[in-house]
């Protein structure tokens, strides 16, 4: 599908996880904090829950821009302008004086954040084709994996040394030494000559195409909604971890590590699975498996009304599994819509997936999470949305025979997707 194949280093899947790192930094590293943030500014839980929930806003609203950006100037100087100016938002969280100013920075880490994760993506589809962009996907997935274990952890360990405060600046520092990794390592991927204009008007224009993509929808869906069911655990953490487990800011390791196992272990099946399995199998396994996990989450909140280790935890690696298992899939499938707007396809669905979030970490979280019955019924309510969307874009496939932008790309995506089991 690309001109010329890229010639990829062997440091780009660790940049290229060192920029998907920086969400679940953001995010789960600050848990740990916040009986202490709350104490310094004296607000209550809900106040705190806005930290991740800002954050996610304007990463979602960002990500709309990012990758239109890198389609018009390349990829490279979106990303690594992206990553300063999140060390100097993380600078200006270490400093605050006030909960609305650290607010206010978390907002603008939010709206540079996306620029690694969604150019990311458009980088690996630009670099590789078929099974080989799925198994950097995966690769970059797998070493991804680790963060959410690791992110709380150091964030407990930092408390005892520079407060809430230490944990921002940690995050100032990776940033600033991950820029200067990128400005000397990354290769740039997008050549001038298959660049588009940014302006509003061609922007709109490309927004409205993919709109009318009939397969574009239940792609965006699924892809979006993939993530949101054990996202929902995540967001919920500080309240399982303390107010369910009864547990100290050292007790988030219990959730934290099988969401991890099971991360990791997706990630490696699915770049096993690349060149043997065809992506309707993949996703459809992905999704078999977090369905199962959710009908354990149910069955054992019903039998341990309070939860219990480590069982109440245990479905949590069925679920991380079935997600890596379809995200990669899900996300190459997504950006093969429009070969010459994959950056633009990329914020879309960041968008998408990060709206969605934060409607989970900001509303569904606090309604959900006072009880594991309600928080298991809710990502049940997720993960089938997701699956029924997967099986509209099986009946959209089955009716078009051309595709809508690329006639040639597409019939081998369409042959792939209805590859007999």
């Amino acid at each position: 599908m690309n001109p010329a194949q890229h010639t990829v280093r062997r440091s780009l899947p660790w940049l290229l996880a060192g920029l998907s790192m920086i969400g679940p930094f953001s995010i789960d590293a600050v848990f740990p904090a916040f009986p202490l943030i709350g104490a310094r500014f004296q607000v209550d839980d809900t106040a705190l829950q806005q930290l991740i929930s800002m954050y996610l806003l304007t990463y979602a609203v960002m990500s709309l821009f990012h990758g239109a950006i890198s389609d018009a100037i390349g990829r490279k100087p979106v990303i690594v302008t992206g990553m300063l100016v999140y060390a100097l938002a993380s600078v200006g969280a270490a400093s605050s004086t006030s909960f609305a100013m650290l607010l206010a920075c978390r907002g603008l880490q939010g709206m540079c954040a996306g620029a690694g994760l969604v150019v990311g993506r458009a980088v690996i589809r630009d670099s590789l084709e078929g099974p080989a962009a799925q198994r950097l996907m995966s690769q970059v997935m797998m070493i991804f994996g680790v963060a959410p274990v690791i992110a709380p952890m150091i964030g407990a360990l930092l408390l005892p040394l520079g407060g809430w405060h230490g944990i921002f600046w940690l995050l100032a520092a990776f940033t600033v030494l991950l820029s200067l990794a990128l400005y000397t390592l990354l290769d740039e991927t997008h050549p001038p000559e298959r660049r588009s204009r940014f302006a509003p008007r061609p922007l709109l224009a490309g927004y409205m195409g993919f709109a009318r993509d009939r397969s574009f929808w239940p792609l965006l869906i699924s892809s979006s909604v993939n993530f949101a069911g054990l996202f929902l655990y995540i967001s919920s953490a500080p309240r399982i971890v303390r107010e369910l487990l009864h547990l100290s800011a050292q007790g988030f390791p219990w959730l934290f590590i099988p969401v991890v196992i099971g991360l990791i272990s997706g990630a490696w099946l699915s770049g096993r699975m690349a060149e043997r399995y065809s992506a309707k199998r993949t996703v459809n396994l992905g999704y078999t498996l977090m369905l199962l996990a959710c009908v354990f989450h149910v069955l054992l909140a019903l039998l341990f009304p309070l939860p219990r280790l480590p069982w109440s935890m245990l479905p949590l690696i069925l679920h991380g599994v079935g997600v890596q298992l379809a995200f990669p899939t899900l996300t190459l499938l997504l950006l093969d819509r429009f070969p010459n707007h994959r950056g633009g396809i990329s914020s879309v669905q960041a968008f998408a997936s990060l709206l969605l979030c934060g409607f989970v970490a900001g509303v569904m979280s606090p309604l959900l999470s006072a009880s594991m019955l309600h928080l298991a019924l809710g990502a049940s309510l997720l993960t089938v949305a997701g699956a029924l969307a997967w099986f509209w874009y099986h009946g959209v496939t089955r009716e078009t025979v051309l595709p809508v932008s690329d006639a040639d790309a597409m019939a081998v995506m369409a042959a792939e997707i209805i590859e007999p089991l």
